[in-house]
């Protein structure tokens, strides 16, 4: 993976934070949300205040980190790999902007509107079928997943950088497949999605960010 043979430093270092705060922010994200479905009285319900709050800032937070972490993959990619790499950081950038645009509209434009007007949630409810909604799996089930099917190729080592790897690649297949819950109008199999870009993305980033801790370790030597 590492460009030309030789170790970059500074953007290791920089890939490193980056890869580390997206899983930590992850591990936060999927608390909340555990939190949030436990205090629901029904399982139709909604997650409320100030649970919804804090997942809506998280994931305004978690996109940036994803962006910079791929962008620091490019930067450390080998040459014969910088096509590969540079798909991954675009796409990352597009799903980044994409869903930051949707959750910054929730959060500061649907609070002060009237949601008993249908054109309102048509546009704004968080629910299936709404603009809202389907942009947001547009960025996740299909930018994201493009992200990281394209990062698969620049990892091709052993150790840490076989289970980036590996990971990545089942993060984007199990992202693309919550496409399906589109097609069937179920977002029970859209879950499926979430999985991929959910739980097993910040683990793929965890593992990124000790690929790069162990190349930091041994250019020191």
């Amino acid at each position: 993976m590492v460009h030309d043979g030789a170790v970059i430093p500074a953007n290791m270092k920089y890939g490193r934070f980056f890869a580390f705060l997206t899983f930590v922010i992850g591990v936060i994200y999927a608390v909340v949300t555990m939190i949030g479905l436990i205090s629901l009285e029904s399982p139709q319900d909604p997650i409320g205040d100030p649970w919804f709050t804090m997942m809506e800032l998280l994931i305004l937070l978690i996109a940036p980190s994803m962006m910079s972490a791929m962008a620091a993959v490019h930067g450390v990619s080998a040459q014969d790999k910088k096509l590969w790499s540079l798909l991954a950081l675009v796409f990352m950038a597009m799903m980044a902007g994409l869903t930051s645009a949707v959750h910054f509209s929730i959060l500061t434009v649907s609070p002060h509107l009237d949601h008993s007007q249908p054109w309102v949630q048509n546009l704004f409810l968080f629910e299936w079928p709404s603009v809202v909604y389907a942009l947001d799996i547009l960025a996740w089930d299909w930018f994201f997943a493009l992200s990281m099917l394209f990062a698969v190729p620049v990892f091709n080592g052993d150790g840490f950088e076989k289970a980036v790897r590996y990971l990545f690649l089942i993060s984007a297949l199990l992202s693309f497949a919550g496409l399906l819950g589109v097609y069937t109008a179920s977002m029970t199999i859209r879950n499926i999605g979430v999985l991929g870009y959910g739980v097993v993305a910040p683990i793929g980033f965890l593992f990124l960010g000790l690929f790069y801790n162990r190349l930091i370790q041994q250019s020191a030597l």
